[in-house]
């Protein structure tokens, strides 16, 4: 039989009280309950996991729909730690100025745990690391190697942070970059969260036009490889930022988009503003299609890696 749904987060939304600006809204809406998965389909991939000391940000993160991706043997792997260096208002996983060492065998580690999993489509992506002297993208790019060496075939996605070069400015970021698409992922997702006007208070350390860099600079490098991008919704944004955010995208040349619900994971966190509807997101979804995105998933439960491997 199913799992419940995730009775922390729904218990969080349903108990919320006011933080910052206003009330959340509660109780959590029909369409954000699901069955997290049957308990043997989700230990399998948990097993896996937790026996080689690596991380995904399924549940680093407490996605939504980490039921379902590990009934279906997927998951998104976490480099580097469990420990992020910046302190995003939005986001679950763990943050600290002393993340832990790398581990020197994570690569080998992740490789083989693709290859027991039978993926053909892989999502790396990490948290955080200004504590590195290149932020961590020689490690992206060391595990991406380690996955094809015992994986043949399988095509590898990448979620990266911004490296941003700090006092190092500009060229230090775009070698960074550089550095993950000479590696040659089958897709560069970098994700701005949020529109132009909450990145203060959703993304601390980040900067949304740092961001549109990013994705620029990948297609600047290699034209070829497809940029991806996602925003949460539900932070206080309108529909016109919205827009003007994937029109901000598009015009680096962002080929991918997802757009799904922020869902609060304590009271420690940003509180939910709105809950946008399963509608408001498929017209969101037809808008982004009508700019030129070539791929698009829109709503409540969508993120970054969900269904990453499929087409439309």
């Amino acid at each position: 039989m199913p799992l419940d749904v995730d009775q922390t987060s729904n218990r969080v939304a349903e108990e919320d009280v006011e933080v910052g600006v206003r009330r959340s809204p509660s109780p959590l809406p029909t369409w954000l309950r699901r069955p997290i998965g049957k308990a043997s389909e989700i230990s399998t991939v948990q097993q896996i996991i937790k026996q080689r000391q690596i991380h995904t940000i399924c549940e680093e993160g407490r996605c939504p729909n980490r039921g379902e991706c590990y009934a279906q043997k997927t998951a998104t792997f976490l480099l580097m730690g469990p420990t992020c260096t910046r302190a995003c208002g939005f986001c679950q996983v763990d943050k600290g100025h002393a993340p832990m060492p790398l581990d020197p065998e994570e690569p080998q580690k992740i490789a083989e745990s693709v290859r027991l999993l039978g993926l053909r489509y892989v999502v790396l992506t990490s948290v955080a690391r200004d504590d590195l002297p290149d932020q961590g993208a020689g490690w992206f790019a060391q595990t991406m190697e380690a996955v094809r060496q015992v994986n043949f075939g399988t095509q590898i996605e990448v979620l990266t942070p911004d490296f941003w070069g700090g006092t190092e400015g500009d060229i230090a970021q775009r070698q960074r970059i550089a550095t993950v698409v000479q590696a040659e992922p089958a897709c560069y997702n970098h994700n701005v969260e949020t529109v132009r006007r909450l990145q203060g208070p959703v993304r601390r350390g980040a900067k949304y036009e740092r961001s549109l860099q990013v994705l620029q600079i990948v297609k600047e490098l290699e034209p070829s490889i497809p940029t991806k991008s996602g925003l949460m919704l539900g932070h206080g944004e309108t529909k016109a930022e919205l827009v003007e955010a994937m029109q901000d995208l598009r015009a680096v040349g962002c080929d991918r988009l997802t757009l799904g619900q922020y869902m609060r994971p304590s009271l420690a966190h940003l509180p939910v503003q709105k809950y946008w509807t399963p509608e408001e997101f498929e017209e969101l979804g037809a808008i982004a299609r009508d700019l030129g995105f070539a791929h698009v998933r829109s709503g409540p439960l969508v993120r970054s890696s969900y269904h990453a491997g499929e087409s439309e």
